[in-house]
């Protein structure tokens, strides 16, 4: 069981597909990136105008929002990197714990003791 792949993730408010991400690894580290802005009313050109980095006025479209996170030793779970809420510009603590035998991913994004967790769902 392993994060790499195609997934959807999904609006914790409304329940509809948000996007398509595709996470990948080099060298033991996972980034992930929006390949597909999947809400009806999505704007495809839209910039994360709230973001405070490199990504700062850059489409949200093929935007890079998971950075560095690591297999945990002895663990299905990956930790240490961060991930990029684009809407707020807010960056994560991150932890990716594949579930349902590699069929869904808990994406839990923390600052200190605050956080949220979604479900997303591996793309066949």
């Amino acid at each position: 069981m392993t994060p790499v792949g195609q997934w959807h993730s999904i609006d914790d408010k409304t329940n509809e597909l948000k996007s398509l991400i595709i996470i990948k690894e080099a060298g033991g580290v996972l980034t992930g990136h929006i390949e597909k802005l999947l809400r009806k009313d999505a704007d495809q050109k839209k910039l994360c105008t709230e973001c405070s980095d490199d990504r700062k006025d850059k489409p949200v479209l093929g935007m890079e929002i998971i950075r560095g996170a690591k297999k945990v030793e002895g663990k299905d779970v990956w930790e240490g990197g961060k991930i990029l809420d684009p809407e707020n510009g807010k960056e994560y603590t991150l932890r990716l714990t594949p579930i349902e035998d590699g069929k869904k991913l808990e994406v839990r994004g923390s600052i200190a003791f605050f956080g949220r967790t979604q479900t997303w769902v591996r793309v066949p």
